[in-house]
């Protein structure tokens, strides 16, 4: 689950204010939800070799595409969404080793995904104010230069390195 905490970062860093972030959640979440449900019914069955390196990518690309763009680029959420839908798999593979109890898979997926959900808000709360204060010490609430150049690009680049290493490691059978 610590993918998820990079890949919500990965969003938030090219996003500081809240009509585009709360876009590309809410196309990542409503895709994640889709896949979610339609895995644990089984109704498709991803296989984990597959899903696990395609995550690791998918974080990657995000990172990447904030360090090439200075601003969120209209069809992003519509890449969020795609890239919501693999993630959904991911989280399917980890509901589905759960072992639950019988009579108990409906409320069972329903908690699970709000719990993701709160945690995805609680990951965008943190950065939303984290990042309010270093644009503020930057002298720099309203712009995003001195933001950019110490916050996006660094993080995106930590976030892009370590999605690119995870990739590798599952397609090459290291992680």
């Amino acid at each position: 689950m610590r993918k998820g905490i990079e890949a919500v970062l990965g969003l938030a860093l090219l996003s500081p204010r809240l009509g585009p972030l709360l876009a590309q959640v809410t196309a990542f979440t409503v895709a994640h939800t889709v896949t979610l449900g339609l895995a644990a019914v089984g109704f498709i069955t991803p296989s984990a070799a597959l899903v696990e390196p395609l995550i690791a990518f998918t974080i990657a690309f995000v990172a990447i595409e904030n360090l090439v763009f200075r601003e969120m680029s209209a069809w992003r959420p519509v890449v969020v969404f795609g890239f919501g839908l693999i993630h959904g798999l991911g989280f399917a593979g980890f509901f589905g080793e759960l072992g639950l109890p019988p009579g108990q898979f409906w409320s069972a997926l329903i908690g699970f995904n709000v719990g993701v959900e709160i945690g995805q808000l609680s990951v965008i709360a943190v950065a939303a104010v984290a990042g309010y204060a270093v644009r503020r010490a930057l002298r720099d609430p309203a712009g995003m230069a001195g933001y950019r150049n110490w916050i996006v690009r660094p993080g995106s680049a930590l976030i892009g390195l370590t999605g690119l290493y995870w990739g590798i490691a599952r397609v090459s059978g290291l992680g």
